[in-house]
C-alpha cells in the first residue's frame, strides 16, 4: 500500500511512474506555482531533478537505495543531476516514524563522508512542524504527496542563497501565501497532483 496525499493507505498502490507524475505536478503547481522555493524553478525547468522511487517497504531497503543515490549524486556531473528526490510511498506512512528516520538518513550522509558536500530536506503528506497542531497552514510548506527525502548539493544551496539575498523572507511569504490559499485551496491543489488525476 502506498501513502496517500492525506496520509491515508492506497488499497491499489500506484507504479513509478504515476508517483513521479505526482510528485512532478507537486513540484509545478505547489513548489514552484505557489513560489515556495525560488530555487526550484531553475534545476526543474534545466531538467537537473532525478526522481528515485524506492519500493521496499521496509527501513533497511530505504536505507540501502539512500545510500546508492548519495553516491550517485555525488559522483554526478551538477549540470545534468543537481539534485534527487528520493521518493518512498511505501514506508514511514507514519510521520513520526518519518521524522525520527530523519536521524538515519542524516547519519548516512556522515557515514560516507558526504556531510558538507550533501545535505537531505523532508517532505511527507502529514508534515507537522514541532509545537505545531497538525492543521496549522505552517505545515503545508513541506506537506508532498508522497515521503520523500530530498537530496541537495551544498554548493547548490549556497548559490541560491546568493541568488536570492532576500532568502530568509521565503518563509514568512510561503506562510502568508498558505493563509491566502487556504486549506479548501491547498486540498483542491493536491486532489489535482493525485496519482488518480495524472
Amino acid at each position: 500500500m502506498a501513502v496517500g496525499e492525506n496520509g491515508s493507505m492506497s488499497a491499489n498502490p500506484p507504479g513509478d511512474e504515476d508517483i513521479v507524475a505526482s510528485m512532478t505536478a507537486w513540484l509545478e503547481r505547489a513548489v514552484i506555482g505557489l513560489n515556495l522555493c525560488p530555487f526550484a524553478k531553475a534545476v526543474h525547468v534545466k531538467q537537473q531533478v532525478r526522481y528515485a522511487v524506492c519500493r521496499s517497504d521496509n527501513a533497511d531497503g530505504l536505507v540501502e537505495m539512500l545510500v546508492s543515490e548519495l553516491q550517485y549524486l555525488a559522483a554526478a556531473d551538477p549540470e545534468a543531476t543537481d539534485t534527487t528526490l528520493l521518493i518512498h510511498p511505501f514506508v514511514f506512512a507514519d510521520f513520526l516514524e518519518y521524522n525520527d528516520f530523519l536521524e538515519v538518513a542524516d547519519a548516512a550522509v556522515t557515514g560516507l563522508g558526504l556531510e558538507g558536500e550533501l545535505q537531505i530536506a523532508s517532505f511527507h503528506p502529514q508534515y507537522q512542524f514541532a509545537g505545531t497542531d497538525a492543521d496549522d497552514i505552517t505545515n503545508y510548506t513541506n506537506r508532498s504527496p508522497f515521503p520523500a527525502l530530498h537530496l541537495l548539493r551544498e554548493a547548490s544551496v549556497a548559490r541560491a542563497v546568493v541568488a536570492f539575498p532576500e532568502a530568509e523572507e521565503i518563509y514568512e511569504k510561503n506562510i502568508e501565501t498558505l493563509r491566502q490559499l487556504g486549506k479548501g485551496g491547498w486540498d483542491n491543489l493536491m486532489t489535482a497532483v493525485s496519482p488518480e488525476a495524472s
